[in-house]
Formats: C-alpha cells, sequence, structure tokens
C-alpha cells in the first residue's frame, strides 16, 4: 500500500528508536494520518485572520454562530457550542478527562501516557481501535462472557475474529485461561481486550487477579510477541466490593514493556450517567514512548474519528466540561453511586434470604457495575426469558446461555419482587 506522506511520517515515529507499535498496527492503522494539511489544516492556518472563509460553518454578520431561535432557547448554552469540535475533541475537555482519569488511578500521576482523543461514545472507541489494530482475520481474544456489540464491531465490521476464553473459575477470573488463550493464538500479534467492570456479568478483578493479568500480558511481551491490550473501561468505579481493583488495568499495563500497547477506552456514558450524549476517549502508553510516538497514535486516532464522523458532538462536549468543572460534581456523582451500591446489596440480601433459590439459578460472580447474571438450573434461559416476559411481566436479557439482570434500571423497591419472580418462573417451568 502507498502511504500519504503524513501516515509515512506517523510510521516513522512509531518505528523510531526500535518502537514496534507500528507492527501492532492494521494495514488501515499504518495508512490513516490526521489531515493537518487539509481543510482542517488549512483553517487553523486562516484562525485569527479578519476575513475567514475556510470553514463550512454559518455566521451571523457579528460573527457568532448563525442559529435558530427555537433551538437555542431550548439550551442553557452559549452559541460557540453548536459549532464543531476538533476531530481530536474539545482541548479544554481533554485535559480535564486526562486529569480525573489520574485522580480516579492515582498511581498514573507517575506514569507517561498519551492525551485522550475524543469520540462518539465508548462503542465509537472501540469501532476505532478495530480500525487501527486489526485486519481482516486477526484474533481478537475476549473471555467468553461478553457484551455482544463485540461480535458488530469486530467480525462483521472488520473481518476479525473472536477467540474466547473461560471467564470464570472458583468464583473468580480465570487467568489461567487467558495465559492458555494467549500460547494457543498462532500470531505473534496478540490483540487482547478485557471490560472491568464486565458486561454481561459486573464482574471486576480483585486486586490479585489484576496483578496475575498485568504478569500475563507482559510474559506474553518479553516473549517477542506484539500485545495490544483494549482496556474497555466503560463502567470504571464502580465497584462495590473490598479486595476489588479500584484502578484500571491500564494502570499496570500502560508501562509493562516495549513490546506491550496498552489502550484505554472510557468516557462517561455509564460512570457519568449521560449515555445520550455519545462522548468517549481513546488514550494510549507503552513502555518507553517518546512524548512524538505518543503524538503520533492520537494523530492516528484522529484522523480515524476524522475519516469516520469528522468529529464527535461539540454540545455533549461543552456540557461535560462544565460539570467536570463544577464544585458539586463529586458530590452529585458520589450520590448516584450510592443508589448502585444499595441496590447491589439489597440484591446480596435478598438472597441470603431465599436459600431456595439456589435450586432454581446460580448467580454467576458479580461485584460491580451495572449488571449481574444469574445461571438457570433445570431450564432454557431463552424460555425462560420468554417466559417472564408473558406471564410474569418481567424483561431480562439472555446472554451465553445467562440471563442478565440490569439492577441499575431497577427501582429499588422492586429488586426483591424481580427475583422472587425469576425464582417462581423456573419452578413452574420445571413443573
Amino acid at each position: 500500500m502507498n502511504y500519504n506522506p503524513l501516515a509515512q511520517s506517523l510510521n516513522a515515529e512509531l518505528s523510531a528508536n526500535g518502537c514496534c507499535v507500528l507492527d501492532m498496527l492494521s494495514e488501515q492503522g499504518k495508512a490513516i494520518f490526521f489531515p493537518r494539511k487539509g481543510i482542517l489544516g488549512q483553517g487553523a492556518e486562516a484562525k485569527g485572520s479578519d476575513i475567514n472563509a475556510t470553514i463550512g460553518t454559518a455566521l451571523e454578520d457579528d460573527g457568532s454562530p448563525l442559529v435558530l431561535d427555537c433551538v437555542l432557547k431550548s439550551l442553557n448554552l452559549p452559541k460557540q457550542s453548536f459549532l464543531y469540535a476538533p476531530s481530536f475533541g474539545n482541548p479544554d475537555l481533554r485535559k480535564a478527562w486526562k486529569e480525573l482519569d489520574i485522580k480516579k488511578n492515582p498511581t498514573l500521576a507517575t506514569k507517561k501516557f498519551s492525551n485522550p482523543v475524543v469520540t462518539a461514545a465508548l462503542t465509537h472507541a472501540i469501532s476505532c481501535a478495530g480500525y487501527m489494530f486489526l485486519d481482516a482475520g486477526d484474533e481478537v481474544i475476549i473471555p467468553d462472557l461478553y457484551w455482544d456489540n463485540y461480535e458488530l464491531v469486530f467480525e462483521n465490521a472488520r473481518g476479525a475474529k473472536i477467540k474466547t476464553f473461560n471467564t470464570f473459575k472458583n468464583g473468580g477470573f480465570d487467568t489461567e485461561a487467558l495465559k492458555a488463550a494467549l500460547a494457543a493464538s498462532k500470531s505473534d500479534k496478540k490483540v487482547v481486550l478485557l471490560n472491568f467492570p464486565n458486561n454481561p456479568t459486573g464482574y471486576t478483578a480483585t486486586e490479585k487477579e489484576a496483578v496475575e493479568i498485568a504478569k500475563i500480558l507482559t510474559e506474553c511481551a518479553a516473549a517477542g510477541n506484539k500485545v495490544v491490550a483494549l482496556l474497555d473501561d466503560a463502567y470504571f468505579g464502580l465497584v462495590y466490593e473490598e479486595g476489588v481493583t479500584k484502578e484500571s488495568l491500564f494502570v499496570k499495563l500502560v508501562d509493562a514493556h516495549e513490546n506491550l500497547l496498552a489502550v484505554k477506552l472510557d468516557g462517561p456514558t455509564k460512570e457519568d450517567y449521560v449515555w445520550g450524549f455519545r462522548v468517549g476517549f481513546m488514550s494510549f502508553g507503552f513502555k518507553g514512548a517518546t512524548e512524538a510516538q505518543l503524538k503520533a497514535l492520537e494523530d492516528k486516532a484522529a484522523g480515524t474519528v476524522r475519516g469516520n464522523i469528522s468529529n464527535a458532538p461539540s454540545i455533549s462536549q461543552k456540557i461535560l466540561l462544565a460539570a467536570f468543572q463544577s464544585p458539586e460534581y463529586a458530590q452529585q456523582k458520589a450520590e448516584k453511586y450510592a443508589v448502585l451500591k444499595k441496590r447491589y446489596d439489597i440484591i446480596k440480601q435478598e438472597f441470603a434470604a431465599h436459600p431456595e433459590y439456589k435450586d432454581a439459578f446460580e448467580p454467576m460472580p458479580c461485584n460491580s457495575g451495572y449488571f449481574m447474571c444469574i445461571k438457570p438450573k433445570g431450564v432454557d434461559a431463552e424460555e425462560l426469558r420468554q417466559k417472564l416476559i408473558k406471564d410474569y411481566s418481567t424483561g431480562t436479557i439472555m446472554l451465553s446461555g445467562l440471563i442478565r439482570v440490569a439492577f441499575s434500571a431497577v427501582p429499588t423497591e422492586k429488586l426483591g419482587k424481580l427475583f422472587e419472580n425469576i425464582y417462581n418462573c423456573v419452578v413452574a417451568m420445571k413443573a
């Protein structure tokens, strides 16, 4: 493939001084670049000119955005919020999110990693990662209990192949299965996706398990493999038990080895309860990374965004930035966390108060997030899901033979009834 000179320049940075990150990129990842000499670059050069006829926006004669009053009156925002955001994202929001990442993961304060690039929510960040790192036929290694949208993103859209390994063993994360899956992969490029708290199970690795996961991936990289660790941190921070790792795996992997590229995929969607805002982030890090190399990865990520959606919503970014800068942000976030933690605690109390439930279903390991899963005993999970809707007016999700319960969406006073309905339904089906 003939690469654009701008892509060639980025690729040169990613292979300089023995860096192997270029070998981790897909063909499209190698070819992508941010068009600094195109419309956006030329527009940036003209910024501040007395007459600026570069960017495709519409302005009033006073220079303010030309906006419909009926749209403006529904939003308590300045007119500037209606303009395009950069493909890299609002620079103030990028800075604020990096600062929040460090605050939420204090160990990151001593580590070097890229500035986050803004995407149109976390699914788009995952899709961009697929674009950058996966060619058709490449494998992406994922636990066998995973969010089904990964299939659309990686297999249908990229032509990659999902290879799964056993998620749980003895009530915890099966680190041995992860190690075996890496060993079984015939490629020397290992793309691994880990999602904590996990969707669908609501499980986060314990601190001991997190250390072991990092050790396994680092040893795989030290053996000469190129390891790309995609970390889906959609539900980050929603941890309800002691002993569970409080920091992202990104902390342990961001400077673990020269052959290991850590890619943090996160955003406010779930952890800040703004599902419809559609804002996410991509951050990169590897041992020995230079500022120029991290900037090259940012450019490739921003080029991927530019070539796909141009940029993420400006209004959402403005609102989020204002929220993050609000003195009330931390307290209000803690209050919402308490709501979910209370529901989680009530579920544990319900199971303790109803030992008979064990005859109908087995709760899967859960300690965090929005969800938990149960494994029905003696009945088909899909038939159970359908009967719960028909006879008990109770909606759940069936995934991989399990029933996923989004306790995040169930009023606190209805949690007891929810599991009572599931128990009664299983008993009725067995009868």
